[in-house]
């Protein structure tokens, strides 16, 4: 089992920036892959940005140049570092583990942190 706690979320204003963070109860080295996600009211939950164990990442085309997601492995931590906000990036954004265990993959949630940007 994996435990994810989301942090850091709020309202801010068009323009600014937060950062979310995402902390695993297990090392982020044993995790094949993290990700943040996100869902707006009426919408489905879509992936903004994910991390491998191996380093490499991948964000939707909506985020690019604007996210960065990043890791510290000595807290077990996954962060979002979200820049240049636009209203539309108002969600509940979601950490996401999906970790190998020999038959495969498991996929592992936390419970959501809001994000509004106001405009």
């Amino acid at each position: 089992q994996v435990q994810l706690v989301e942090s850091g979320g709020g309202l801010v204003q068009a323009g600014g920036s937060l950062r979310l963070s995402c902390a695993a109860s297990v090392s982020i080295f044993s995790i094949s892959t993290m990700g943040w996600y996100r869902q707006a009211p009426g919408k489905q939950r879509e992936l903004v940005a994910t991390i491998t164990s191996g380093g490499s990442t991948d964000y939707a085309d909506s985020v690019k140049g604007r996210f960065s997601i990043s890791r510290n492995s000595a807290e077990n931590t996954v962060y979002l570092q979200m820049s240049s906000l636009k209203a539309e990036d108002t969600a509940v954004y979601y950490c996401n583990a999906k970790k190998w265990y020999g038959l495969g993959y498991q996929g592992f949630w936390g419970q959501g942190t809001q994000v509004t940007v106001s405009s």
